[in-house]
């Protein structure tokens, strides 16, 4: 998305509600300014915003398709819904598709009771999941010393591949193949232990919303991801601009 001039500045409704916010501010920023939540996975503050997951889909006045709040910038006169029946149901059904398209039992989770996917799970109340699992036999590559990579729990967020990218500047992780078949990778498809590039900050690990990313030997309870890593990341990446 092109960057718009920073300085002017932009009065528009969310929920109803008169708020202003800056030309280079997303939806989702000026709503959260404004203490207006909207449900995210891929978006994490400090990182680029990809549109992803798609989560944080809202209704604007005059536009038939809905809009995701994180790659769209404010503008004058917007009228904004960001919770609606309809917004509802979309979620509902992205998070289901995302429970049944890999193997996402918490019981058996290293994250369990930690977990991004869980959490809103709970907060849009999905009780069960409508289309059928796919339960693929996907790879555990426990050959780093300190980590392991369950492919099985992940959601294609790519928070992993962008911290690594733009905050520690390794980009060891990336992401191959297509569709249903995508899969996050590090190096050129070579076992993350074996990897020449990773230089083991483990930025990736505390970044990931579900139990694909863990560190060895922590048990559910300590698999809590360190929150306090976040206004870091923000930091960082204010202090390259």
């Amino acid at each position: 998305m092109t960057l718009p001039a920073p300085a002017q500045v932009k009065t528009l409704k969310i929920d109803g509600i008169d708020v202003g916010g800056r030309a280079d501010q997303t939806i989702l920023e000026v709503a959260r300014e404004h203490n207006i939540h909207i449900p995210t996975l891929c978006h994490l503050d400090g990182l680029t915003d990809i549109g992803a997951c798609r989560l944080c889909l809202v209704e604007i006045k005059g536009v038939k398709k809905l809009i995701p709040a994180c790659t769209t910038f404010v503008d004058e006169g917007m009228e904004i819904t960001t919770n609606s029946e309809r917004l509802i149901k979309y979620r509902q059904m992205i998070l289901e598709l995302l429970m049944s398209e890999r193997n996402h039992i918490c019981s058996v989770c290293v994250t369990n009771g930690h977990c991004d996917l869980q959490s809103l799970t709970q907060e849009l109340g999905v009780t069960h999941v409508r289309f059928p699992y796919r339960y693929p036999m996907l790879s555990v590559d426990a050959s780093h010393d300190r980590f392991v990579i369950d492919q099985n729990r992940c959601i294609l967020c790519t928070r992993c591949v962008r911290v690594c990218d733009e905050i520690e500047g390794a980009h060891t992780w990336d992401i191959m193949g297509r569709g249903i078949k995508s899969q996050v990778m590090t190096d050129l498809n070579q076992p993350w232990g074996s990897s020449d590039t990773c230089t083991s900050c483990g930025k990736c690990v505390q970044v990931c919303p579900t139990g694909a990313l863990s560190e060895k030997g922590k048990s559910v309870s300590e698999m809590s991801k360190r929150r306090q890593f976040l206004p870091y990341l923000t930091a960082m990446r204010e202090g390259r601009e």
